[in-house]
């Protein structure tokens, strides 16, 4: 006999499980890097504007294409194939800006632009397609990535846009290139 205490705990389990089935798509914004594909979650970005004029910055580490006006705010611009420790992305008339916004802890929200060859689309990965991301093997940093997701039959790199785009490394970046 089932008692009421049960019963109550039982009706708890069975709706946590129907509350995370239903959080368990998520949509990511999905990009190319030369020939790769990578991800990044939709809730850290706020647009996608297409290649401009930069200005460049001296002294910047070689990341770190240069700055834009974003609507009167200076927004700095990664090249995430630079940052990943590539050659830099040739510009081309698909290459595009991604803006994102980051917590930071200093300043409460970061904006930031990534470099990237072409965006894709958004798409919806399940939870239940992702994997851990492999601890060795990559071409980029492990840290970096977030997890393995499988988007229309292809794999996708889901990216740690935190760890991508660190403001602590990058500063740490920038003095190295400040004192060579």
């Amino acid at each position: 006999m089932i008692t009421s205490t049960e019963h109550s705990a039982s009706r708890a389990l069975v709706a946590a499980a129907a509350a995370a089935a239903a959080a368990l798509p998520s949509q990511f914004l999905t990009f190319m890097l030369g020939e790769e594909q990578f991800a990044v979650g939709i809730l850290n970005i706020k647009e996608i504007i297409e290649y401009g004029s930069l200005a460049t910055v001296p002294m910047m580490p070689s990341c770190v294409r240069g700055v834009i006006n974003l609507r009167g705010a200076v927004v700095p611009v990664l090249d995430l194939s630079a940052r990943f420790g590539r050659a830099s992305s040739p510009v081309s008339k698909r290459s595009c800006i991604v803006i994102v916004e980051l917590a930071d802890s200093q300043q409460g929200k970061q904006v930031l632009g990534m470099l990237v060859d072409a965006v894709n689309a958004v798409v919806d990965i399940a939870a239940g397609d992702i994997e851990p991301p492999p601890a060795f093997g990559t071409r980029i940093r492990p840290d970096f990535i977030a997890g393995i997701g499988k988007a229309n039959g292809r794999f996708v790199s889901l990216l740690s846009i935190e760890r991508v785009l660190s403001g602590e490394e990058i500063v740490a970046l920038a003095r190295a290139a400040a004192q060579h």
